[in-house]
């Protein structure tokens, strides 16, 4: 049976009404916010789930991608000195058994890098929908975009250069550690900045690096094409390094907070993140 007044959630008392319209609902532990006030919308939860499970799975994909990062770079570097030698003194090594294996080992680098992205990308969006949907339980009135832009926003073409950061700006204000007398403690950005920064620098670098890589026709254009595919694969390592940091840093200030959460008598009401996995 529905509820007599809201018609959404289920009856549980005698005059036909849910925990929500009759007022019976428990309250949340000290420090959460409900989740009422914000632009969650439709399912968001009571209580923050763990992130912690999530981020270790994305910090271990950051590291293969720093990994296939680097062997492109290392491929790429040599078939670019093979490429190099012919433009400076004419040796026609690229087109022997050496430029063969360069050409192999760089398409195996190439194809690393396709499919270790993409799979981390995905980890790293659940991860940051899952921050995004704790951020609501934790502080509503400082969330700008809804939860569903942390999946949507990195699919809008110019626009997502900017919407994720504004959901991780909301993210990381809920998830900022408060004194004990209740007010907020400010937490730098710094973390966030410089990941996004570098994030954006890499999205832009590879671009135009794999544009003038796809146009490269003769030695010389090659040669300053695989100098910039190399720089662009460093960048996206660095990106990669200060997302680590950025992920550790979310999901240690949100175990924090949900910790901070607890009773101060008796056991937890609710599991600190850390609890499951």
């Amino acid at each position: 049976m529905l509820c007599t007044r809201c018609r959404i959630r289920t009856a549980v008392t005698d005059d036909g009404l849910c925990t929500f319209c009759s007022g019976t609902r428990p309250p949340l532990p000290d420090g959460l916010a409900a989740p009422a006030s914000g632009p969650g919308g439709r399912g968001v939860g009571t209580w923050p789930r763990s992130p912690v499970g999530l981020a270790r799975a994305v910090t271990a994909l950051l590291g293969v991608v720093i990994a296939a990062d680097l062997f492109a770079i290392g491929t790429g570097l040599y078939l670019r000195g093979l490429w190099q030698r012919l433009v400076s003194d004419g040796a026609v090594d690229v087109y022997g058994g050496d430029g063969r294996m360069a050409e192999t080992l760089y398409g195996i680098a190439a194809l690393s890098q396709g499919v270790a992205l993409p799979a981390t990308a995905v980890v790293f969006i659940v991860w940051f929908h899952r921050t995004r949907r704790n951020a609501e339980v934790f502080d509503p009135s400082v969330q700008r975009m809804g939860p569903g832009w942390a999946v949507g926003g990195w699919f809008v073409p110019v626009a997502n250069f900017w919407i994720p950061y504004r959901v991780a700006s909301g993210v990381w204000e809920a998830g900022a550690k408060t004194r004990p007398e209740g007010g907020r403690r400010t937490v730098p950005r710094t973390p966030l900045n410089l990941w996004w920064g570098a994030w954006v620098a890499s999205l832009l670098l590879t671009r135009v690096a794999e544009r003038l890589w796809e146009r490269a026709e003769d030695a010389e254009a090659i040669v300053r094409a695989g100098g910039l595919v190399a720089a662009s694969d460093a960048v996206d390592i660095v990106a990669a390094v200060l997302a680590v940091l950025y992920v550790r840093a979310v999901t240690g200030m949100q175990v924090e907070r949900a910790l901070q959460g607890r009773a101060p008598d008796g056991p937890a009401q609710a599991p600190a993140p850390g609890a499951h996995k």
